[in-house]
C-alpha cells in the first residue's frame, strides 16, 4: 500500500469519528492503568462491569491494595484470569506507593516494570492519559493492519514499528483507536464487513465479502 492511500484512509476514519476514546470507563490515569492491566484477554464491556463496581469503592494505589488479593478478587471474578490480575494489581499498587508516591509514572520504562504491564498497555497509558504518540497493538490492530495491507508485520511489535512510520504526525494520537474500533465492530475476525466498510475501495484485502 503506498502512502497516498494510507492518507486517504485516516481522513476517512478521523472524518467518522474526529475524537475517538477508548471504550475503557476511567477517570484518572490509575483508573484507566488498572482497566487496561484487567482488559488483558478480556472485552471492555466485561472490564467496565467490573470496574464500575470497584471504583466507587477503591479508585487509588492505596485503596485497592487495601482491599488486598482476595477482597479485590471479588470485583473482578467475572474477568477472565482474575486469579493473575488480582495479584499482579496489588503489586503494582504496591510499587506506586513505594516508587511513585501514588502516582501514574509518565515514563515508558517505569510503566513496563509494574507487574502486568507490557508494552502495549504502557502504550495505551501514555496515549490515551498522558496524550503520547504511541501506538498500541492489539489483536485487532494487528488484523486490520495486516489484512488491509496498511501495515504488515509478522509480528504485534513489527506492525507497531510500521505504523510509527507510515502514520503521519497528525494522525498518530488517534490511529489506535481508529484501528481498534475498527476492528472490533467492521473489519471483524471471522468475516469482515467490508459491505459498509467506509474505507472497502481503499482497503486492499482481495476477499472482500457484501456484509
Amino acid at each position: 500500500m503506498n502512502n497516498v492511500k494510507r492518507v486517504q484512509i485516516l481522513e476517512r476514519l478521523r472524518e467518522n469519528n474526529p475524537n475517538p476514546q477508548t471504550e475503557l470507563n476511567w477517570s484518572s490515569p490509575f483508573e484507566l492503568l488498572i482497566a487496561v492491566l484487567l482488559s488483558a484477554q478480556a472485552t471492555d464491556v466485561s472490564v467496565n462491569k467490573a470496574t464500575d463496581k470497584l471504583y466507587p469503592v477503591a479508585n487509588t494505589p492505596q485503596a485497592i491494595y487495601d482491599l488486598g488479593v482476595e477482597g479485590l478478587k471479588e470485583y473482578i471474578k467475572t474477568i477472565g484470569l482474575f486469579n493473575s490480575k488480582a495479584e499482579n494489581t496489588i503489586k503494582t499498587c504496591r510499587m506506586l506507593l513505594d516508587l511513585h508516591n501514588g502516582e501514574v509514572p509518565e515514563d515508558r520504562a517505569a510503566l513496563e516494570a509494574l507487574p502486568g504491564v507490557g508494552r502495549k498497555t504502557a502504550n495505551v497509558v501514555l496515549n490515551t492519559a498522558f496524550g503520547w504518540p504511541t501506538i498500541a497493538v492489539d489483536t485487532h490492530i494487528y488484523r486490520v493492519s495486516n489484512r488491509s495491507k496498511f501495515a504488515m508485520g509478522k509480528t504485534v511489535d513489527d506492525v507497531e514499528q510500521k505504523l510509527l512510520k507510515v502514520v503521519p504526525k497528525e494522525f498518530k494520537l488517534d490511529v489506535h483507536h481508529w484501528l481498534i474500533l475498527h476492528g472490533r465492530y467492521t473489519c471483524v475476525a471471522r468475516k469482515p464487513r467490508c459491505g459498509s466498510c467506509i474505507i472497502e475501495d481503499l482497503c486492499e484485502f482481495k476477499e472482500k465479502t457484501e456484509v
